[in-house]
């Protein structure tokens, strides 16, 4: 939108029949840019206590909450967000997913066979984390 902003004002190249207007153009751009600067400023935080495992997307207000006492094993993994349906929080018929960025997360079997798939940069810790609580 940008792009089509400048080639419209200052080169007088339109867009669309009859081309946008000029203030319709500036309004769309800043509209989409604050969207990006909101979406690129939400993180993926997991925090361990004794009884839960609390995920929580900072910036969209979703969080959840999966019991201790609940999770048979954990895993580190390299998982294709593809396979997942993209970034965020998301389920298939597998599973949960909690996706923020990269191809590396902490997989967690839970009772019944459930799988949660928490993604994380630093997986060794998570993964050590969640199994020194489980171990109490």
């Amino acid at each position: 939108m940008l792009a089509r902003a400048v080639l419209q004002m200052a080169f007088g190249i339109g867009w669309g029949h009859p081309p946008e207007s000029n203030a319709s153009l500036i309004g769309w751009t800043v509209f989409l840019w604050l969207i990006y600067l909101r979406l690129v400023t939400i993180t993926l935080v997991t925090e361990v206590f004794p009884e839960e495992l609390r995920v929580t997307m900072r910036g969209m207000l979703r969080s959840a909450r999966i019991r201790v006492d609940k999770i048979e094993s954990t895993r580190t993994v390299t998982f294709d967000p593809k396979e997942w349906g993209g970034y965020g929080m998301r389920s298939n018929a597998r599973g949960r997913a909690y996706i923020a960025r990269g191809k590396q997360a902490v997989e967690l079997t839970i009772t019944g066979g459930q799988v949660v798939l928490i993604g994380s940069q630093k997986t060794t810790d998570l993964e050590n984390a969640v199994r020194s609580v489980r171990g109490r």
